[in-house]
């Protein structure tokens, strides 16, 4: 069964008044991530992945030894993470749930000590990636960072919240400044009971 491209949960606009505009979603949703689905559907079709889940194939394809990952591990992983990522945004405005918050206080000593580490991570990575918190294989919350589109699944670990920081995702609205991207994505754009969600369920 091929993979299809999930609508946004939003409007393409809804996300502008707090600094990722309907230019940037058409781009980053409909072209980009639109381009992982049609190209991940090429490359599995006739292999023994072609019935498998997302997960499995993330898994199965990973290469921890390789420089660059192989064709199908690209796309199939670049497909997940973008199906994740515009579910852990939201244009309404979101406070952190208690219950989210004791455990970041618990991991990182304050909240705004874990968003520095977020944002250390996401800026200090080198070319395309992405920014994570993570519940690590310990059960211990973790700030991580990955290159290209390799995401927590091949760690054994349960993505929380991720943060694109390859240039598509900020380059229209924010230019080269991806620390700010970074900010604006924490203090504005975090779906935080999403987050919390995901937690329960870790």
């Amino acid at each position: 069964m091929a993979f299809e491209l999930p609508d946004l949960p939003y409007a393409h606009d809804a996300l502008a008044s707090k600094g990722m505009s309907k230019e940037t979603l058409e781009y980053h949703h409909d072209k980009h991530h639109n381009a992982y689905v049609v190209n991940g559907n090429k490359a599995i079709a006739g292999t023994e992945w072609e019935n498998k889940s997302m997960e499995e194939i993330i898994k199965g394809t990973y290469d921890k030894n390789a420089v660059a990952q192989n064709g199908i591990f690209n796309n199939i992983s670049q497909l997940w993470n973008h199906n994740q990522f515009w579910e852990m945004m939201s244009p309404d405005d979101s406070k952190m749930p208690g219950e989210l918050e004791s455990r970041i206080k618990d991991a990182f000593g304050s909240v705004d000590e874990f968003k520095e580490q977020f944002k250390a991570a996401g800026g200090g990575q080198f070319g395309s990636g992405w920014a994570w918190l993570v519940v690590d294989t310990d059960g211990s919350l973790k700030v991580t960072k990955t290159e290209n589109g390799v995401n927590p699944l091949c760690f054994g670990q349960t993505a929380l919240l991720g943060c694109d920081v390859w240039e598509h995702s900020y380059y229209i609205d924010f230019r080269n400044a991806r620390p700010d991207y970074l900010t604006n994505f924490l203090d504005n754009l975090v779906n935080w009971e999403n987050v919390a969600e995901r937690l329960s369920k870790a």
